[in-house]
């Protein structure tokens, strides 16, 4: 992510790789190093470490910040590993490793917790032991989990909605959330304005604009020339793709009224815009953990191989990201799938998804196979956001037409999402690049069909009075797999 204006002299994150969040550890005190989300620190003098909740340090944090109540709810503390682990063997040299990261509970003791690190990553991860030995965490001030994107609407103090909009642009440049060129463009442009000012053709902000692309675009848009400073001299020179994307969507970013007068003296309008821009993603809010599918077999080349993606996991559903492509390969809603967990101690670590799908025009049900040692972490977290979910908003059957309860009136509106889902978006689900299991349950055997029908064999599922995943009955001849 991006150094603050402020952070000058703190360590960014290189410096910081090595170091744990606790600098020194005395009979009584200790100082303890919280990050925020723009690298910049909040140093805590604190007694009785071992001993303090997460809770107690949030609110320690908060009171340093002078932030509202609201961001009791908001933000987090996290652990996060500054070892970068590669999640799966094999897969170092070949695909981006991924640190490892855990949100903590109001009753966790982070220093406690600090000290189980290594039989986490151990237990969690497949990153080498003598990695293990040497890694320590970070304590950082994050983005809640579990805050809904309702409440976040709700909010007015700059400073969270900050905090907030750091969080969330390093997500987009990072390429966490996925994103469509269109949409990284209009992105970026905000985060022109935020960190430029206003749009003004021949001022210095354009060379800076050019100089400092990577703060505006993810990576693998940003194709460095001299279009654009051409662009923004008047030269007619043609830019980049999404050097020129950026410079017009730069030019369009509306101001209030009076912001020239005023010494710009507010940026929260432009927070919240990126952030409402933001809430059109899916993903956004999202926990992540790491894992491989099966590639599907492809001409003479067999199964067996696999893809490291991204499971991201939110109050809204899950999605199944390509590491490498950077798209969504599989996005559900609660209401859409079962799911269910096997442990290394009953065979490979899985996580299992089902849904419903079709094979060549024929329904079927539909499974997917997750490998990762964070399977029992998915799990858990899935069935704590539905029950969230079902606390929060309480399901009261509404009658039909007909005079019988509904089963799909009292569904909550999905969010409409109408500029995302344009033909070939990133954030649409390409399950023909995904290798499925389709099946059906016939006594105590699960057989393959080709292509038809079957029931589900998980328990772990919304009922169906709560969701539109359906159950439809084997139809015709079975052949087993």
């Amino acid at each position: 992510m991006d150094g603050a204006e402020g952070g000058a002299g703190l360590p960014g994150p290189a410096e910081r790789s090595h170091r744990s969040s606790v600098s020194s550890v005395g009979a009584r005190a200790a100082d303890v190093l919280v990050y925020l989300a723009d690298d910049t620190v909040v140093p805590l003098a604190v007694e009785s470490l071992p001993s303090l909740s997460a809770h107690e340090l949030h609110r320690a944090v908060r009171d340093v910040l002078q932030l509202p109540d609201v961001a009791l709810d908001a933000f987090a503390l996290w652990l996060v590993s500054p070892l970068l682990v590669a999640l799966v063997r094999g897969c170092i040299g070949r695909f981006p490793c991924h640190p490892a990261e855990v949100q903590l509970k109001p009753k966790h003791q982070p220093y406690k917790l600090g000290r189980q690190w290594p039989e986490l990553l151990l237990r969690f991860t497949v990153a080498p032991d003598d990695d293990v030995a040497m890694d320590e965490p970070s304590l950082q001030f994050r983005r809640n989990v579990f805050f809904p994107k309702q409440r976040e609407l709700q909010i007015h103090d700059e400073e969270v909605l900050r905090l907030l909009y750091e969080e969330a642009k390093g997500n987009v440049l990072a390429a966490r959330y996925p994103c469509d060129v269109e949409d990284c463009e209009a992105l970026g442009a905000l985060v022109c304005r935020v960190q430029l000012g206003p749009y003004q053709p021949g001022q210095p902000a354009a060379c800076a604009l050019r100089e400092k692309l990577d703060s505006f675009l993810p990576a693998h848009l940003c194709k460095r020339g001299h279009g654009l400073f051409a662009a923004l001299r008047g030269r007619g020179a043609k830019a980049g793709t999404g050097e020129q994307g950026l410079l017009n969507a730069y030019r369009k970013v509306k101001e209030t009224a009076g912001s020239h007068s005023e010494c710009e003296a507010s940026l929260s309008t432009h927070y919240r815009s990126y952030l409402l821009k933001c809430h059109e993603l899916p993903f956004y809010g999202c926990a992540f953990f790491h894992g491989e599918v099966d590639k599907p077999a492809q001409g003479f080349l067999p199964r067996g191989r696999r893809k490291p993606v991204v499971v991201a996991i939110s109050l809204e559903g899950v999605h199944v990201i390509d590491s490498r492509e950077k798209h969504v390969l599989l996005g559900l809603r609660f209401q859409e799938l079962s799911w269910d967990h096997t442990s290394p101690e009953e065979e490979e670590s899985v996580l299992w998804l089902e849904f419903d799908g079709d094979n060549e025009g024929t329904p079927v049900n539909k499974l997917l196979k997750i490998y990762s040692k964070q399977a029992e972490l998915m799990s858990s977290l899935i069935e704590y956001c539905i029950e969230l979910n079902q606390a929060a908003e309480p399901i009261v059957p509404q009658e039909s037409v007909s005079g019988a309860p509904s089963a799909t009136s009292a569904l909550p509106s999905p969010m409409k999402r109408p500029q995302l889902r344009r033909q070939s978006s990133v954030v649409c689900s390409r399950v023909q690049y995904l290798s499925t299991i389709d099946y059906v349950e016939e006594g105590e055997q699960i057989k393959r069909v080709k292509p038809k029908r079957t029931t589900s064999f998980f328990s772990r599922q919304l009922s169906a009075s709560q969701g539109s995943y359906t159950m439809v009955q084997p139809a015709g001849s079975l052949e087993q797999g």
